[in-house]
């Protein structure tokens, strides 16, 4: 059994989720409007150039839900996957995890967004091991910070070695899937890479590389 590892954002999805919530949380009531969406808009461009520091995006990301309930939030993420990102899962992606699972691999998420995004969005596509950034609670209420190291780049190879090392697991025979640049610390560190649907940096350094490129629908 070997470890099959998936980006979440753009790679197992159309999107990303952590904008896509922005807009929800918009639609809710529970962040600004057009100014919000803009300044998510301008950070997200960051991401796409490999700029972006993600402590910045996730102060600006996570300040609607300071104070609120989790269980609150909970409910209506379960909203928001089944109305927004459930049309917008890959089939592609779906047949990987699938196969990878049929071959007996043990499949894990490793994300960028929040945890309880991509938990919820994890679960719909039966897989049960989450890496994705933590936050703070207090008294059963986010307060709006992260807690740990920030799944991002380097952390998340940081993360995931912790992850193995708990879980008697190992990168042996390991493949990992994803689109961006940003994940090129992990990608260089597994047996398998995979680019799928890559930025220009990712697809420039797959083809070099002799690494797999896919396209995902």
């Amino acid at each position: 059994m070997a470890l099959a590892i998936f980006d979440l954002d753009e790679t197992l999805i159309g999107g990303d989720c952590a904008s896509l919530w922005n807009a929800w949380m918009v639609g809710l009531g529970w962040a600004g409007g057009d100014d919000f969406l803009a300044r998510d808009r301008q950070l997200m461009a960051l991401y796409g150039e490999g700029k972006l520091s993600m402590k910045q995006y996730m102060a600006f990301s996570l300040l609607p839900l300071a104070g609120r309930r989790t269980e609150d939030v909970a409910r209506v993420v379960e909203s928001f996957v089944d109305e927004v990102i459930e049309p917008i899962v890959y089939r592609d992606a779906s047949l990987c995890v699938a196969a990878h699972r049929k071959a007996g691999d043990r499949v894990l998420v490793i994300s960028a967004s929040a945890h309880f995004l991509v938990s919820t969005i994890a679960s719909r596509l039966q897989v049960d091991d989450v890496l994705a950034i933590d936050l703070e609670q207090h008294n059963g209420c986010y307060s709006g910070r992260t807690q740990g190291v920030l799944t991002f780049r380097e952390g998340k190879v940081t993360r995931l070695q912790h992850w193995l090392e708990d879980q008697g697991e190992s990168l042996q025979g390991a493949s990992f899937y994803s689109d961006s640049r940003n994940d090129l610390p992990l990608l260089q560190r597994v047996d398998h890479p995979h680019a799928v649907n890559p930025d220009p940096v990712l697809h420039s350094h797959a083809q070099q590389a002799g690494w797999p490129v896919l396209s995902w629908r």
